[in-house]
């Protein structure tokens, strides 16, 4: 329930403060299951005109003011030109929002064809798949809608040209607006439900999030047993409940957007303080952090919400392909890599051999033909040993079949010495790009990692290398210490490898999670001789959340000075080796560091 009776209420309250007495300048149907309206109305700042967008879309049912424009069809559909008929040029006498369903109804004065003054309603049910733009008469006899429910679609309620209006069915919720102590303790929170379902199914408009917020403000556990609450939390939880619905009885409203780091987590029209703190002036929680972000009117809140929801979810949509291709090389190259080693354990045998056979050399002459083995003292150890033989061959054959395994294993082990190191670099760098993937937040790191994969080999196609297109490039991560030390967090390895290697300069100091996939932090020095330790703390926190580590309670971190690092011949972007460094064990927590946008 994204846009609840709460959200509604902010809505309906802001259109109210802004649209009431304005003139329906224009009415046009961008799509089949929207409409937009330019309104022009007096304020106390002179003629403002607005751009109010209805959607009844069943997966994504919005409305709000906004001032973009969207593209007007040069043919008008019917629902459009039936507006257009009757309430173009409409004055907006009132908005309401009816027993605190997601509802809003538009009451429109208009001129009939007589020239006399009338009154239709415009009313929007925000419900989902249920969503639906009615238009009626005064007395609430519809004429038309831009969905058509008929009695084979709905046995509950039909929505036809010529039918009486009737409100939704409230599923026997009641208008939290009415609600009195009674009936909370009896009816709502005495349901053999957890708490915060006790409260989202017994009351109109109120969705999970609020229930949570509620029981949150409250301070009880919304998830346990509404029969674990003792009468002073019951108390308590109507309390809060009474002052939330007295903040949007009084239009107190606190629009905001919980963000986790980059991604929308929910929003609302009031405070959610179960997501985290609101930082006066600043513009985005950092990332990875939980935070709010308040806005000036609840149709800023919608507008960005769902843009910057769609960009995660595109970019999540965008890397599904690469996702698969790197997890497919994963699990190939970790199952060879295990071959490998499996390999090479059957290969650590080979010493015994070669002694077994220098020990039937020296003393297998005196060993009778057809004997199973031989029994001597193993000159390295000083030890009897027992040496099994082939009664078939000879003492010596013995002995030089030995020296032939010894030999076939000692081949055996230097190919898969080269071949294991390989395997494992490969490995590393496999898990380095799913690590980039996670970290990545906009189309264009997308397209350096898929650029990366092509050149590696693990995609087919061709690198775009024109220089002459105006493409936005991906750019590193940049943080402010708290001592003011500049500090960048590459997002790929083509970033980690142009920070540690032509950004970063001597005694810049590297910083990276210790034997595992992440990203390099490079912290600039600025002329200055040492960091403090705040900053080298800041830094590495920044490395081990940056890390496939992230979700651990402490990750190591080994940091140098870039001096010290370098890059093998032939190595994968990204890979260095150093001999000194030192070490830290930190939590990847980077609340409180500043991110430079």
């Amino acid at each position: 329930m994204a846009l609840d009776g709460v959200v509604i209420s902010g809505i309906v309250s802001e259109l109210n403060n802004k649209l009431l007495g304005g003139r329906i300048y224009k009415i046009y149907q961008p799509e089949v299951d929207e409409i937009c309206m330019v309104v022009k109305s007096k304020t106390d700042d002179g003629n403002m005109t607005y751009r109010l967008t209805i959607s009844a879309d069943a997966s994504l049912p919005l409305m709000y003011l906004t001032e973009n424009t969207k593209e007007n069809p040069a043919v008008a559909p019917n629902f459009c030109m039936l507006l257009r008929k009757h309430i173009g040029n409409g004055r907006i006498i009132g908005i309401k929002q009816p027993d605190f369903e997601r509802i809003a109804e538009f009451t429109i004065e208009h001129l009939d064809e007589m020239g006399d003054l009338c009154t239709k309603k415009l009313i929007v049910e925000i419900m989902g798949k249920h969503s639906n733009i009615i238009f009626t008469d005064s007395d609430n006899q519809i004429i038309d809608s831009i969905k058509h429910v008929s009695y084979q679609v709905s046995s509950v309620r039909e929505v036809l040209p010529g039918r009486q209006y009737v409100y939704p069915p409230a599923q026997d919720k009641v208008n939290p607006m009415e609600v009195d102590v009674n009936y909370f303790m009896n009816h709502v929170i005495s349901k053999p439900v957890n708490i915060s379902k006790a409260i989202y199914t017994s009351l109109t408009g109120i969705s999970p999030v609020i229930a949570n917020e509620i029981c949150y403000r409250a301070g009880v556990d919304g998830g346990i047993s509404t029969s674990s609450l003792d009468m002073v939390s019951k108390e308590n939880l109507f309390k809060v409940f009474c002052e939330v619905m007295d903040d949007i009885r009084m239009e107190n409203y606190f629009p905001c957007i919980a963000y986790n780091g980059y991604e929308p987590k929910e929003f609302s029209a009031i405070k959610l303080n179960a997501y985290g703190e609101f930082v006066e002036g600043l513009s985005m929680p950092e990332a990875g952090v939980l935070g709010l972000k308040k806005f000036d009117c609840i149709s800023q809140v919608i507008e960005e919400y769902y843009s910057k929801k769609s960009v995660v979810t595109r970019i999540k949509q965008r890397s599904t392909d690469l996702r698969k291709i790197v997890s497919n090389a994963v699990e190939r190259t970790a199952k060879k890599y295990d071959l490998q080693i499996a390999q090479l354990k059957d290969t650590e045998k080979r010493d015994k051999f070669k002694v077994y056979g220098e020990l039937i050399t020296a003393f297998g002459y005196g060993v009778l033909p057809g004997a199973k083995e031989l029994v001597c003292e193993n000159y390295y150890t000083g030890k009897e040993v027992t040496i099994p033989l082939d009664p078939d061959i000879s003492v010596m054959d013995n002995g030089k079949k030995y020296f032939e395994k010894y030999n076939k294993l000692k081949r055996t082990y230097e190919a898969l010495i080269e071949l294991t190191i390989s395997s494992k670099e490969e490995l590393e760098y496999l898990l380095s790009v799913q690590n980039s993937l996670d970290i990545a937040n906009s189309e264009t790191d997308l397209s350096q990692i898929k650029a990366e994969l092509i050149e590696s080999g693990y995609i087919r196609g061709k690198i775009d290398r024109n220089k002459n297109k105006k493409n936005e490039k991906s750019k590193p991560l940049h943080y402010i210490s708290s001592d003011g030390f500049h500090m960048y967090v590459g997002k790929n390895n083509y970033q980690n490898e142009e920070l540690t290697f032509k950004v970063a300069t001597g005694n810049d100091m590297w910083f990276h999670a210790k034997q595992m996939p992440g990203s390099h932090v490079i912290v600039k020095l600025e002329g200055e001789m040492e960091l403090p330790d705040r900053t080298y703390e800041e830094a590495a926190r920044l490395a081990a959340y940056y890390s496939s580590g992230k979700t651990n309670g402490k990750v190591d971190i080994d940091y140098t000075a870039r001096k010290n690092l370098k890059k093998p011949p032939k190595a994968k972007p990204g890979f260095v080796i150093y001999h000194t460094n030192y070490s830290m064990a930190i939590e990847p927590d980077i609340h409180g560091i500043r991110e430079v946008k």
